[in-house]
């Protein structure tokens, strides 16, 4: 199983990291490098964030997946494919086709058998189990104990709508876990997105923004300076912790 998030690529590199590149093809390409097609290879390639993808490269995706072959960025050798796809986005695809983003034709050779879930608004209780995995995930992954979560904590979580879906109650359940002193992860621990301002233990009101820049900092701290884990367990771009940082001095 091979996953490639589509938006967290940029749109130069996506079709060297889809079909792999020839040593010399472009500027930084000192090495040969095989793509994600070649990697998943009798298994499965999951395209996440398809909606993101250029039109440029959607033309040759779909070739791709007519075909069952790929070409090497720099490269006229065709090689051939053979893996299941699947595609995710949390866009309509076929508002984006009648929009012109999205090619019609890509659109329906990946219409196989489509799963459509509900944002996480509409499933009503499963926040808490979703929050209560998230919870144990980052506690084992950083050997914290356990932590639970207060009845004020669950009320908050449920009355929530979650505009940034699972990734912001992701990014939520780890804050509180982070800020929180105790076992049990209280309501004043849980900070959503629609809060304009927050407080400090002082009872200091910081922006949002100054808010954010520092828990860049402190994950900055807890994870050695390590700047693409950062912006991986913040699910962020690399380039945004730079920036946050560049700001915070």
């Amino acid at each position: 199983f091979v996953a490639v998030n589509i938006a967290a690529k940029p749109k130069e590199l996506i079709e060297s990291e889809l079909f792999g590149h020839e040593k010399g093809s472009f500027t930084g390409a000192s090495f040969q490098r095989i793509g994600k097609f070649e990697e998943a290879k009798g298994g499965t390639l999951f395209l996440d964030e398809i909606a993101d993808m250029d039109i440029s490269v959607q033309a040759k995706l779909l070739r791709a997946l007519q075909e069952k072959e790929i070409v090497k960025v720099g490269s006229n050798k065709t090689i051939k494919t053979d893996c299941r796809i699947i595609a995710s986005t949390h866009q309509n695809l076929q508002e984006a086709v009648l929009k012109g983003t999205f090619r019609q034709d890509l659109f329906y050779r990946l219409y196989g058998f489509p799963i459509e879930l509900p944002p996480l608004r509409e499933r009503g209780n499963d926040v808490i189990i979703l929050s209560k995995h998230f919870i144990k995930e980052f506690c084992n992954e950083n050997n914290i104990r356990q932590k639970t979560l207060s009845t004020a904590a669950i009320e908050k979580l449920l009355a929530y709508s979650y505009p940034g879906n699972i990734r912001e109650l992701k990014s939520v359940i780890e804050l509180a876990i982070t800020i929180s002193d105790n076992d049990e992860i209280s309501g004043d621990n849980i900070n959503l997105g629609n809060n304009l301002l927050l407080e400090e233990n002082t009872g200091k009101e910081i922006s949002l923004r100054e808010y954010n820049i520092r828990v860049v900092k402190k994950y900055m701290e807890k994870y050695n300076n390590n700047h693409k884990l950062v912006a991986e367990k913040l699910d962020i771009g690399v380039a945004t912790v730079y920036r946050m940082l560049k700001e915070f001095k």
